[in-house]
């Protein structure tokens, strides 16, 4: 595992400085401590569409993501979900509880293929107690994923529907986005539930959103790809013009 590189963040928010998310986990330690960590936890591989841990179970410890990609979700009692974030290479998941006092509060499914690193409640304490920058490390996660949940919850509050999406959709350019000689190719396989699940409507919503955005001529929107056509209409729909 890189302790360099940075993989992006996929999450609702206004605020430019949280999507090229936080630094990775083990970023500070060094070779010794993160070989240290690593024969400390327990390797996983975890197909898409299967369950890291599930909101209600009991809680025991962290998930490093060492490949593939995490959405950490919440379920109401209604069954209406929303997505809090996707969380790829080099974050963990599984907070904010660390040491396994309570329950899940939200729920970890593979939205890919991946490989995470399950650091037990116990065996993380005893690590922190004597890794100064894992502890670091922890501290600056639980930070910037509050406040990424913070910026969630005022999207949701302050935000209409049709500017949630607009968002989700310049930020998937900005994250994603391939330039093609009639646009943005967005390179990233959401389907139209993936994005309702984000800006927290129904997916009937999104695409007939989509298609009216189509006739427009703003973007197009095919089976498996997003091409977004003229990005400053979605800046207008995002500002609510």
């Amino acid at each position: 595992m890189s302790n360099t590189a940075t993989a992006q963040a996929l999450l609702l928010s206004e605020n430019a400085l949280l999507s090229g998310g936080p630094p990775q986990l083990l970023q500070r330690l060094s070779l010794k401590e993160r070989e240290d960590v690593l024969r400390e936890g327990q390797r996983r591989v975890v197909y898409r569409g299967k369950m890291v841990f599930s909101q209600g179970t009991p809680h025991d410890g962290i998930y490093l993501i060492e490949s593939g990609r995490i959405r950490v979700f919440y379920i109401a009692p209604s069954g209406r979900e929303i997505t809090l974030a996707y969380w790829q290479s080099g974050h963990f998941v599984g907070g904010p509880e660390l040491f396994g006092q309570s329950p899940h509060v939200w729920s970890g499914v593979a939205a890919a293929n991946s490989v995470v690193i399950h650091l037990p409640g116990k065996t993380l304490r005893r690590l922190m107690g004597h890794i100064p920058a894992l502890a670091l490390g922890l501290i600056e996660g639980l930070t910037f994923k509050g406040k990424c949940y913070s910026a969630l919850a005022q999207m949701l509050g302050t935000r209409s529907v049709t500017e949630r999406l607009a968002h989700l959709l310049l930020h998937l350019c900005d994250a994603y986005g391939v330039k093609e000689a009639n646009g943005i190719a967005i390179g990233t396989a959401l389907t139209h539930a993936d994005l309702a699940h984000m800006v927290g409507a129904t997916r009937q919503w999104v695409t007939i959103s989509l298609k009216r955005l189509q006739e427009q001529g703003v973007l197009t929107a095919e089976k498996s790809k997003l091409v977004v056509h003229e990005v400053e209409a979605l800046h207008a729909l995002r500002g609510g013009a």
